[in-house]
């Protein structure tokens, strides 16, 4: 069984970073994501990264802004968000499985989610 816990969320003002982090027990996954879900919409695929060859995939909406790795000695996985926009705002959630997808059911395993609030 894996369990997964999410932290570094917080409130930061537009142009801002944050660092969140997402520690796993239990078996390492192969593909461990970070979805989002602002209020009143669904969740969102944000990014993931393999847990071999460091391989690693961004939505457009963070592709230049975000970058997602992996320690696989630790078994945890970082989202670093630069130049936040409050279009950024939301619950962000980790995801593990051991097939990659852009939908939150491809990930048998998922946290409890970590706020993130940009203000402008």
């Amino acid at each position: 069984q894996v369990q997964l816990v999410e932290s570094g969320g917080g409130s930061v003002q537009a142009g801002g970073s944050l660092r969140l982090s997402c520690a796993a027990s239990g078996p390492s996954s192969h593909w461990m994501a970070w979805f989002r879900q602002a209020p009143g919409r669904e969740r969102e695929f944000v990014a993931a990264a393999v847990r071999a060859a460091g391989a690693t995939t961004l939505s457009d909406s963070v592709r230049g802004r975000f970058t997602v790795s992996r320690d696989y000695i630790n078994n945890m996985m970082y989202l670093q968000m630069n130049n936040l926009k409050s279009e950024d705002t939301g619950v962000y959630y980790c995801a593990a499985g051991e097939t990659f997808g852009r939908s939150q059911s491809a990930y048998p395993y998922s946290g409890q989610g970590t706020q993130v609030t940009v203000s402008s």
